[in-house]
């Protein structure tokens, strides 16, 4: 059976009227049109519907047994068929996940859960540690908002940056560095030094550098997180690169920022989502808030 869901709309509304030409007008079409759609409800159904009483139409006993079901169906296919823009944020209900860089969490991750909290209490945040390898969640579906310093390639994904910061150098207090006047690239790649990087990645971009100027430098251990990096630094004479943005609550660990002596372009933050969700209300609020969450983290 093939259904014309132009007569689930007929149908209801010669049903509320009760009559061929009060449900034309309804519809907005002539009454010779909606005497065919009776008709041909008629046939589907096997019921003449309404049925004629003198000047007036009366509904059959299976028309009143259906009207109020034809009249939910024809609600739910409508919602279906053109949602509703208007976004409620007292009544939402859902669970955003978002994969963003460890800095990033910790620096922006509260103002963005206080904002969500105070104008959606029903949504929920699942923030999740990046992956060690390149992985599709967010082309699936199963990540809705991604934020760190890697700009998607895949067309499919949309990319906006949302700020820059820059690398610097953090050193225990205390540590030799700290007391000359001026750390030159020399004296950097001579020390010893821990990296970050979720991959297990011994060397980076600054390695690239400082071989430009012919210097090597000696990285002893990586790990996977800024905050176990800087633990190391922490307790020994190790140095850790990190971007400027992580060290702003660095000062009760008792560790010291230095600048790095090297000439690097600031590294740019992206926030990432799927262009599945670019008209999704609710991921659009949820983005405008991230925006601002994580452009307040990065300003100077």
């Amino acid at each position: 059976m093939q259904l014309d869901l132009n007569l689930l709309a007929a149908l209801d509304a010669l049903l509320e009227e009760g009559s061929v030409a009060g449900a034309a007008a309804r519809l907005h079409v002539t009454a010779p049109a909606m005497s065919r759609s009776l008709g041909r409800i008629r046939r589907t159904t096997g019921d003449e519907i309404l049925v004629r009483t003198g000047r007036t139409m009366t509904p059959t006993p299976y028309a009143i047994a259906v009207r109020q079901q034809v009249h939910e169906l024809l609600h739910e296919v409508q919602g279906v068929l053109a949602p509703s823009r208007e976004l409620d944020l007292a009544t939402l209900e859902r669970t955003f996940t978002l994969r963003w860089h460890d800095s990033l969490v910790a620096l922006s991750g509260p103002a963005l859960l206080a904002s969500v909290r105070a104008q959606a209490p029903g949504v929920r945040l699942r923030f999740v540690a990046e992956s060690s390898t390149d992985s599709p969640e967010l082309r699936r579906g199963e990540v809705d908002l991604e934020a760190n310093a890697g700009r998607p390639s895949a067309p499919d994904i949309r990319a906006e940056s949302v700020g820059e910061t820059r690398l610097v150098v953090v050193v225990r207090r205390g540590h030799p560095l700290t007391r000359i006047k001026t750390v030159t690239a020399k004296r950097y790649a001579a020390a010893e030094h821990v990296t970050v990087s979720r991959r297990g990645n011994l060397s980076n971009g600054l390695d690239d550098a400082l071989a430009r100027l012919g210097l090597t430098r000696s990285v002893v251990a990586t790990a996977p997180t800024e905050a176990a990096a800087l633990e190391f630094a922490r307790g020994s004479d190790l140095l850790v690169s990190v971007p400027e943005a992580t060290t702003r609550s660095i000062t009760d660990l008792g560790l010291v920022v230095l600048p790095l002596p090297l000439e690097l372009p600031s590294a740019t933050v992206y926030l990432s989502w799927h262009q599945r969700y670019d008209t999704d209300q609710a991921h659009i609020w949820l983005r405008e808030l991230a925006r601002t969450a994580l452009a307040v983290s990065g300003e100077s």
